[in-house]
């Protein structure tokens, strides 16, 4: 891999992870056009997916704090007779919310991985994913404003939010905009909606990287593809802070049109590419 090749991969991994557009669609279309075989593109992308995940951090680093510490204070609850105390404050109620919402997540990446990872080699697929986001995107944007923050959402809320998200390891449907969909459906207020899609992509990514890792490690990594795997990992991380702040601005402001015209354009493209070209 080159340097150009990781660079433009990694700023695909970082704006598309966030920006409602679709980051596994984007990876899969370069892969394909880069003639970059499966075996290549896989350690580095799980590796990229942590420089997206250094960006959330960076971002939302004081949530992520808080849940810690109240993930410490609700074991001592537990350990204590108290129970879990789920209401205790809304930064406990925020993680339990966080915790249901993977649960469906997890449940569709383990039952239909092999189905999933199938369809990366499939361009129809591809587009399709792409088009269905549009869809999405020009939903959630018509969506009337909804007032829930944490302390009013329910359980069915989050499972929502996570099937959502589930339903998003499909190439092509963006993560960020079906878990925003999700949001949006539930009365999540909008700039909840993006903090909640953002925070429950953490124990996703976080869980794809470990049943990832194995296989995509097991043929070894050269050295000389060590500098280009950090130049990609560095863009991906900064591609993605900057893609987090721009995606609260567009939500809050109700401007998603321009996504769902990208990627309706983008999926209608690579489908007659895939007909008559490919």
């Amino acid at each position: 891999m080159t340097f150009i090749q990781a660079v433009i991969l990694g700023l695909a991994q970082g704006l598309a992870e966030f920006l409602p557009i679709s980051s596994s669609g984007h990876l899969a279309l370069l892969q394909y056009f880069f003639d970059i075989s499966a075996e290549n593109v896989l350690p580095f992308a799980v590796l990229l997916h942590l420089g997206t995940l250094i960006s959330i951090f960076v971002v939302y680093w004081k949530d992520i704090v808080e849940l810690v510490c109240e993930l410490f204070a609700c074991i001592k609850d537990i350990f204590t007779g108290k129970g879990p105390r789920i209401n205790a404050n809304p930064t406990r109620r925020l993680g339990f919310m966080i915790l249901v919402a993977t649960i469906p997540t997890a449940i569709i990446g383990l039952a239909f991985n092999d189905l999933f990872a199938g369809l990366y080699l499939s361009l129809p697929a591809i587009g399709f994913g792409l088009l269905i986001t549009g869809t999405i995107l020009v939903i959630a944007e018509k969506m009337a404003t909804g007032r829930k923050r944490v302390e009013q959402m329910k359980f069915r809320n989050a499972v929502l939010v996570g099937l959502m998200q589930g339903i998003a390891i499909w190439p092509g449907i963006s993560r960020s905009g079906s878990t925003l969909f999700g949001g949006l459906v539930s009365g999540l207020n909008r700039e909840f909606a993006v903090k909640f899609a953002f925070l429950i992509s953490i124990p996703s990514i976080l869980g794809s990287v470990i049943v990832e890792a194995p296989d995509a490690f097991s043929a070894g990594m050269s050295m000389g593809d060590l500098g280009p795997v950090i130049v990609g990992v560095i863009v991906s991380a900064v591609s993605g802070f900057f893609a987090i702040k721009t995606m609260i601005r567009v939500v809050s402001n109700k401007k998603l049109t321009g996504f769902s015209i990208y990627t309706w354009a983008l999926g209608a493209l690579v489908l007659l590419y895939a007909i008559f070209l490919a």
